[in-house]
């Protein structure tokens, strides 16, 4: 017996998540089931709403019916390498098999974060690849790094990757809801954050020495957070400039002065 193809959709009503469902799916409303996970809630005046969420369960074609009920499927274990089946006589003594990597193997988490993050991108109108893989880890945690690759993504970056930073603050809280866990998520797109990492790294070295030259102190303009610490970072065994923070979010700005002004 083959595996029911099943589809959940998120839309503002009913009606529309079954033709958006249908409409993916290419087939008539009598081909499928529906069942309503969640019939989401108008909010108060309209804000805070939630949309409801189907599955919609493709029906057998007539005839298909097995003879006989089939055997409960035991619980999937995690993908293993491909090893070689034995023809016939002791081979069982052969090496062991290795571990898998933990790039081969399924992680829920990272399939829950592809998964939320294609969806968002996919309402939002954009077509894109989305990979994830646990980063280097950052204060006892392993941050899920995401990468979006496609075409027309510069909208999803922004000036100075302040709408990227904003789609990963919203993504975040989307992986946790999905996953029920804390998530730190890093996403980046078409290898923006390492491009402007390396531009900024660049701009504090060309502006400590300005800041030398001309043994005045220079003001950067306002950058996020994570933008600010790259700046902070790459000066901060500069033997002759350090660097201050100044103002208030989100103009927040460095600057950057001799040490011994």
């Amino acid at each position: 017996m083959t595996e029911r193809t099943t589809l959940e959709i998120i839309a503002p009503t009913v009606e529309e998540a079954l033709a958006q469902g249908l409409a993916q799916l290419g087939l008539p409303a009598h081909a499928v089931s529906v069942e309503v996970l969640d019939a989401g809630n108008k909010g108060l005046f309209g804000l805070g709403g939630r949309q409801v969420r189907v599955r919609l369960i493709v029906n057998p074609p007539p005839g298909s019916t097995p003879a006989s009920p089939p055997a409960p499927e035991k619980p999937k274990a995690p993908r293993q390498p491909k090893t070689a089946s034995p023809a016939s006589g002791p081979e069982k003594e052969a090496a062991p098999v290795k571990p898998p990597a933990l790039g081969e193997m399924h992680d829920p988490i990272l399939d829950a974060t592809e998964a939320t993050i294609s969806k968002l991108l996919f309402y939002m109108g954009m077509q894109a690849q989305v990979s994830a893989h646990y980063g280097e880890p950052r204060d006892d945690r392993h941050p899920i790094m995401v990468d979006i690759r496609g075409s027309d993504l510069a909208v999803l970056i922004g000036r100075h990757g302040e709408t990227l930073n904003a789609f990963q603050y919203i993504a975040s809280l989307m992986v946790g809801k999905e996953t029920q866990e804390f998530i730190q998520l890093i996403v980046d797109v078409e290898g923006h954050r390492d491009r402007r990492e390396r531009q900024l790294r660049q701009l504090a070295r060309r502006m400590a020495e300005q800041v030398i030259k001309s043994g005045r102190k220079l003001t950067l303009e306002p950058m996020p957070a994570a933008e600010r610490r790259i700046i902070h970072m790459e000066l901060r065994e500069h033997p002759a400039v350090m660097t201050q923070s100044t103002g208030e979010e989100p103009h927040r700005k460095i600057v950057i002065l001799l040490k011994d002004s």
